[in-house]
């Protein structure tokens, strides 16, 4: 019997060496079981072991090349990341590009070559360039556009602020002063990956999922019943008795102010 093909990605531009030391972190686990044995968070538990790392997202070593020593897997995000050092021998992780490669040059300036890696302010890059990890505000880190294969494109330079269409298709004004990266998160093919077998979503520690309606009254509002009897309300519920599917879930956020055009309906 054949594999999928499309089970597995391909990892072979990833560099073989293990992770820098000084940038891991052992993040503890709040999911799964509390102490007392009740499940404080569902549908979540047991995984892989893994260790967290640190990223520059901001990228604060202003002024200084960096060179790219690797691509590494990184098990907290869908994208690669890439270990750059500084002129100054400091190591950091940062999100990597797509096409990016070990031994390519970086900098971080107020104004730079439009090249792949590169980060600057959103003021001096050229209407139609694809920016990623994008500032909300200056000098707090990229906030935007940090998931694999996602970017935003700029569409307009007006006033104080620049006119970024966001990977959901959303247009949005962002402050000029603010920094983005050059290019596309890399990994764009992370959204057609299948898993395959319930197995590796276990090691990712994702616990079994059911429908409402299959559990008893006392453990969900859509319990009980025989065979596959309807729901027998006026609309769907949360476990916990609010209402679900179709309810606004964004909240009245100070970014709205900067929303110029909702995102596209598919």
């Amino acid at each position: 019997m054949l594999k999928n093909p499309h089970t597995k990605e391909d990892f072979s531009i990833l560099t073989k060496k293990e992770p820098e030391k000084s940038l891991l972190l052992n993040l503890k686990r709040n999911a799964g079981r509390g102490f007392k044995g009740w499940i404080t968070v569902r549908h979540k538990g047991a995984g892989e072991k893994k260790l967290y790392r640190i990223i520059d997202f901001g990228q604060e070593k202003l002024n200084i090349k960096g060179k790219v020593l690797g691509l590494e897997y990184d098990p907290y995000r869908t994208s690669f990341i890439a270990l750059v050092e500084y002129a100054d021998k400091d190591k950091r992780y940062i999100l990597a590009p797509h096409g990016l490669k070990a031994g390519d040059e970086i900098v971080c300036q107020d104004k730079t070559e439009l090249k792949l890696g590169n980060r600057l302010k959103l003021k001096h890059v050229s209407v139609g360039t694809a920016v990623y990890n994008v500032e909300l505000e200056p000098g707090r880190g990229g906030k935007m556009a940090k998931g694999a294969g996602t970017f935003a494109t700029v569409l307009a330079q007006e006033g104080k602020y620049t006119q970024l269409q966001m990977p959901s298709s959303e247009v949005r004004q962002v402050l000029q002063e603010c920094f983005a990266s050059v290019g596309a998160v890399s990994r764009p093919e992370h959204q057609y990956m299948i898993i395959g077998k319930a197995g590796i979503s276990r090691h990712k520690g994702i616990r079994p999922t059911v429908r409402g309606s299959v559990m008893n009254p006392p453990d969900h509002p859509h319990g009980g019943g025989e065979g596959k009897t309807p729901i027998g309300l006026p609309f769907a519920k949360t476990p916990w008795g609010k209402h679900a599917k179709g309810v606004k879930t964004r909240n009245r956020k100070w970014t709205n102010l900067y929303i110029i055009q909702r995102r596209k309906k598919k």
